[in-house]
């Protein structure tokens, strides 16, 4: 029978704590202080302590010293709301979850619900590492690269505790991908998963998809709707483009990460949700902070544990790994065989891939699209950017003196190098229109020509695949 260790040196905490707890049929031992929480882990290794932070002779997190971390004992801090930042810290050290007093009962049950299971989770994650070593393969994300690997890791460690997650990445790195494999590792996994991204909202709708609203609260709410909180309760909500929620709004976010409460537009009775909150950006957190995008004191409430997912170009050979998989994916679904020929994949792993995970999927479903259907290989489309000559350089200097219609002709000739002959590209980067920059060609004549000689070819094609 599970055993569970309650630390706190008011009487009236630990009686709830024991009633509660007892009635869910675990067995429980109580201390009012380190000493005799000490005494009690001689006694019998619990399966779970509850801890206050301040205690009177030391804080609740030196048990964690006492306590083999290979033992698998789940640690539960309490805190009051002058130190959730201490509670934070302890999160980050290792312990599973923290509980705000005055207790909330409901969140106990939550808590002894889930623990049980957690030794189940490790084992999982033990698996999922096995899997790694023979296939390249993690939960839902694919790649063994060191820097995947580093990311793995800190997956493994924070999935099976209750920490808010932060992840930060470019776009196009996967972010979604590496919330829901976080959920699925989590003790919440048998719940709900939903993605909100914050920047595809209406700034008028937005706060009554989060927390839902009643019939008649506003014109065209002709029934009661449930948002995200409530509908991911149990479960694991993630919000990507955290940065893009209006300011008035995050205010209300925060309360509920304080609380577990909120309100649906339109009343004012408060319903309670047990929600695990992963938030994404594609941008530095703390310019966004500086900027007055996100506001201070929810960047720290959401930054628990931050994780950074790195861009596609460092992670060496995951491009062919990812990219061989899309394809098989691809093959499997319309019954066909084809494989990537030498020059498309030496291409592929020379290439930057600025748009990252996502750019590259998209560019193995279009070179399958254009490939014949009876083909064994896919077809060469060219990328965004012509790899079929050194890079002239990034630069254009333009002496003092130079009219600005020759600047013009420069700018627009290098960066049509620049982009192998690909116009539309170029014509998105100079930030004009196509035919804008067919005119100018025209005019530039031959030197237009020798330009886009290598790779004219090619441009058109991705012009014409552009739809232009």
């Amino acid at each position: 029978m599970p055993h569970v260790l309650i630390v706190d040196d008011d009487p009236g905490t630990r009686e709830a704590l024991v009633s509660i707890i007892a009635a869910d049929g675990l067995t429980t031992a109580t201390a009012g202080d380190l000493r005799e929480a000490r005494i009690q882990l001689v006694r019998q290794t619990p399966d779970v302590v509850f801890t206050d932070l301040q205690l009177p002779d030391g804080s609740g997190v030196d048990l964690f010293e006492d306590l083999d971390p290979r033992s698998g004992v789940e640690i539960i801090v309490i805190t009051g709301h002058a130190t959730v930042e201490s509670a934070v810290t302890a999160l980050k050290m290792g312990a599973s979850d923290y509980l705000v007093k005055p207790i909330n009962m409901q969140r106990v049950k939550s808590v002894l619900d889930r623990l049980p299971r957690a030794g189940d989770l490790k084992a999982q994650i033990g698996t999922l590492r096995g899997e790694l070593r023979r296939m390249g393969r993690f939960g839902l994300m694919l790649g063994n690269s060191p820097a995947m690997q580093s990311v793995y890791d800190q997956i493994g460690r924070v999935a099976p505790t209750a920490a808010s997650v932060l992840l930060v990445g470019e776009s196009g790195t996967g972010k979604e991908v590496a919330a829901q494999t976080i959920h699925e590792l989590s003790l919440r996994r048998k719940h709900a998963f939903l993605a909100v991204n914050c920047g595809a909202i209406s700034p008028n709708l937005i706060e009554s998809e989060m927390f839902g609203h009643e019939r008649g609260s506003f014109t065209g709410a002709d029934r009661q709707h449930k948002g995200y909180f409530e509908r991911a309760s149990g479960g694991t909500i993630f919000l990507d483009e955290i940065t893009e929620m209006p300011a008035e709004l995050q205010v209300k976010f925060l309360r509920v990460l304080e609380t577990g409460m909120f309100m649906r537009v339109g009343t004012t009775k408060e319903i309670e949700t047990d929600v695990r909150v992963i938030a994404a950006t594609n941008r530095d957190p703390e310019e966004a902070v500086l900027e007055g995008k996100l506001r201070l004191d929810l960047y720290h409430r959401l930054n628990v544990f931050p994780i950074s997912l790195p861009p596609l170009r460092e992670r060496g050979g995951d491009t062919w790994l990812l990219a061989q998989a899309f394809l098989d994916e691809l093959n499997e679904r319309h019954g066909s065989r084809k494989q990537f020929p030498p020059a498309v994949r030496d291409m592929m792993q020379s290439y930057p891939w600025p748009g990252n995970v996502r750019e590259l999927k998209n560019y193995v479903q279009r070179a399958f699209i254009m490939a014949a259907p009876d083909a064994d290989s896919t077809a060469a489309v060219p990328l965004q950017i012509s790899l079929s000559k050194p890079s002239t350089g990034t630069a254009v200097t333009i002496p003092f003196g130079t009219s600005l219609a020759d600047a013009d002709r420069q700018l627009i000739l290098a960066t049509l190098e620049q982009c192998g002959g690909v116009k539309t590209r170029a014509a998105e980067i100079l930030g004009i229109s196509l035919k804008t920059l067919y005119n100018r060609l025209v005019e530039y004549g031959e030197d237009a020509k020798s330009a886009a000689s290598e790779s004219d070819a090619a441009g058109e094609t991705g012009d014409a695949a552009a739809g232009n």
